[in-house]
C-alpha cells in the first residue's frame, strides 16, 4: 500500500484525502476572501499599538487554504493529528506575540489559523515557513504550507524552536 506522495497529487494520500474532505481541491483560490482578511489584520491595532504585517506568502496561503475546517481521521504517526481552522482572524489579537516571534526569527510573521482542539495559533513568515505557538512553546511545522499541513494532518512531531 502506498502512503507517500503519488504522481497525481501534491500531498500524501492521507493528507490529500483529508484536505479534499475539508473542501480543498487543486486550483482552489479565493483571493477576495484573502484580501478581506488582509485588510482586517492591517486595520487592527492592539491597545498598545501593535500591528500585524501582511505579506504575499500569507495572502497566498489564505487564498488557497483559508476558511477550511480540517478534521483528520485515524491515528497520527508520532502525535495526534491536529484539527485545524485556517482563518487568520484567530490571531487578530496576537500582533505583539507574532511580532516578538518574528523578531526572534529575523523575519515577519502573520497569523494563518488555529489548531482548534488546543487553541494553538498557526503562523506563517515572509518566506512561507509555518509555525505553531501554544502553551508549551513555539514549534516549526515546515518550510512551506504543504509541509506544515502534512505535518499537522499526518501527526508528525514538529520541531521545537529554541532560543539561541
Amino acid at each position: 500500500m502506498q502512503t507517500d506522495r503519488t504522481s497525481t497529487t501534491r500531498f500524501a494520500v492521507q493528507v490529500d484525502a483529508t484536505l479534499r474532505a475539508a473542501g480543498w481541491q487543486p486550483g482552489r483560490w479565493d483571493i477576495k476572501q484573502a484580501e478581506i482578511w488582509a485588510d482586517a489584520l492591517r486595520d487592527h491595532a492592539s491597545p498598545a499599538g501593535h500591528r500585524h504585517t501582511v505579506f504575499p506568502a500569507a495572502v497566498e496561503a489564505w487564498a488557497e487554504f483559508g476558511g477550511l475546517h480540517i478534521t483528520p481521521t485515524g491515528p497520527g504517526r508520532q502525535v495526534a493529528p491536529a484539527t485545524l481552522h485556517l482563518d487568520p482572524l484567530h490571531g487578530l489579537h496576537m500582533a505583539r506575540t507574532l511580532g516578538d516571534l518574528g523578531r526572534a526569527l529575523g523575519t515577519e510573521v502573520c497569523p494563518l489559523g488555529a489548531e482548534t482542539d488546543s487553541q494553538a495559533l498557526l503562523a506563517i513568515d515572509t518566506e512561507g515557513r509555518v509555525y505553531t505557538l501554544d502553551h508549551t512553546g513555539d514549534w516549526y511545522l515546515g518550510a512551506d504550507i504543504d509541509q506544515a499541513l502534512s505535518t499537522l494532518i499526518a501527526g508528525t512531531a514538529p520541531t521545537r524552536l529554541t532560543a539561541g
